[in-house]
């Protein structure tokens, strides 16, 4: 226990085991909390503190493959914004080396220890910005961090990569994952997502949405990978379709029930929509406007008067109703647990349904019969891309958030950031034993 005592001669209380007192350099080293930096001096310039620094090793690297590089060729002072320090702006300042690099033949400007090549920020300011991000939305976070709003996407877009780079790698071990296709701009521009099943985190990211674009994360796959792929769960694209078939035809091409059972869903409204267009009065035709809700709903969800609807639209319009008998019983086939008989009672519905006279039903039926077998393996697997749909979500939670992205690179850092697993820390915190 620290015991205290007054001293004789000035009448305050001291204590009898007191610590040394840090000098302003080793103090600040100790403030920044990064490895392998010196501090030199400090001064305020422009409503903000100015500290200069320096690595602490004395040969220089190369700021591109990190040799060593004996032969400088120039120097340039350079400034680093780093976190503030009691709201005032911290910059570092070093006159930077540039050097002659043998391994790059050529002249490389050198590496630092505080910042990534390129950057005038320095590495806990773009983590804590990253981390900002992941939280907020970029105006947020540009506020915050008193940056402009287009630093905060090359921020993240520096910072994704290094600790993607840092992680084992993303795509060892996938089994089963799923597929879908993300608008992320007007004019039909997307991006294709591939997310893992067990882990529930987006492996891979790209531009396009057609069979070259998913053949190209096969491709970065490898074959030893490739093989060992089990199940893909992807909707009735027939690009997907195609690149799958080549690239693993041995996994279990397994199709999204949602997407299955939306082809019914549309089916039973253009249905119902051409029995309001040959309504022969206005009374009627207003009658069978209000039946779409109960007629695409689920049967558990109707209330009384969706009930009651349906009940009058058994006796007064038979084509309706029996497009929603065929919509539902579609259904209780999916929720069957032994394939063969899911198998069976399908080929009963292919029938019925190209038998029944309504059209939109029976252009329905030939799609499900040329997909039946990915149908069926839902049955057996119970996959679907439920998982994809929420990771969506959230990636056009995303987007709205940060008002959309002019770029598809800069949306595929975001997802990565906050759909691939990449933790990053608010900030850097100082290394055991720095002050001693």
């Amino acid at each position: 226990m620290m015991r205290r005592t007054r001293a004789p001669d000035s009448g305050c209380l001291t204590s009898s085991t007191q610590h040394p007192a840090l000098r302003p350099t080793t103090l600040l080293r100790v403030l920044l909390s990064i490895q392998h930096l010196l501090v030199r001096d400090s001064y305020f310039k422009d409503s903000g503190l100015v500290i200069e620094v320096t690595p602490s090793w004395k040969i220089p690297r190369c700021g591109e493959c990190g040799a060593q590089a004996r032969s400088v060729h120039d120097r340039r002072d350079r400034f680093w914004r780093h976190l503030d320090l009691a709201g005032m702006t911290v910059r570092l300042h070093y006159s930077i080396r540039r050097v002659h690099c043998t391994e790059c033949d050529g002249v490389r400007t050198e590496q630092v220890p505080w910042a990534a090549r390129g950057s005038n920020f320095t590495l806990p300011f773009e983590e804590r910005v990253a981390w900002l991000a992941q939280q907020s939305s970029n105006t947020a976070v540009s506020t915050l961090m008193r940056v402009v709003w287009r630093t905060v996407g090359s921020i993240v877009s520096r910072v994704v990569p290094r600790h993607l780079d840092t992680q084992e790698d993303r795509l060892d071990g996938l089994r089963h994952i799923g597929i879908d296709e993300l608008s992320y701009r007007r004019h039909h521009e997307y991006i294709t997502v591939v997310v893992d099943h067990e882990r529930s985190v987006v492996v891979w990211a790209a531009r396009g949405k057609n069979a070259d674009t998913l053949r190209a994360f096969f491709d970065e796959l490898g074959a030893d990978r490739c093989a060992k792929i089990e199940s893909v769960t992807i909707d009735m694209s027939q690009a997907y379709i195609s690149a799958v078939s080549e690239k693993v035809p041995h996994a279990r091409l397994v199709f999204d029930r949602f997407h299955v059972q939306r082809l019914l869903q549309n089916a039973l409204d253009e249905t119902r929509r051409d029995e309001v267009r040959a309504a022969a009065s206005k009374d009627e035709k207003r009658a069978l406007k209000g039946t779409r809700w109960p007629l695409l709903s689920c049967p558990w969800n109707l209330s009384e008067s969706g009930i009651e609807t349906l009940r009058e639209l058994e006796e007064t319009n038979k084509s309706i109703f029996r497009g929603y008998l065929l919509k539902e019983s579609f259904a209780a086939i999916l929720d069957r647990r032994q394939i063969y008989v899911a198998g069976n009672f399908l080929e009963q519905w292919l029938a019925d349904a190209k038998a029944s006279g309504l059209r939109h039903f029976a252009r329905a039926a030939r799609t499900i019969e040329k997909h039946r077998d990915g149908i069926l393996e839902y049955v057996r697997t119970r996959f679907n891309n439920g998982r994809v749909e929420g990771i969506n979500g959230k990636i056009r939670t995303i987007t709205r958030r940060a008002f959309g992205f002019h770029s598809a690179q800069s949306l595929i850092s975001m997802i990565f950031l906050c759909c691939g697993g990449v933790h990053v820390t608010p900030a850097f915190s100082a290394p055991s034993g720095s002050h001693e």
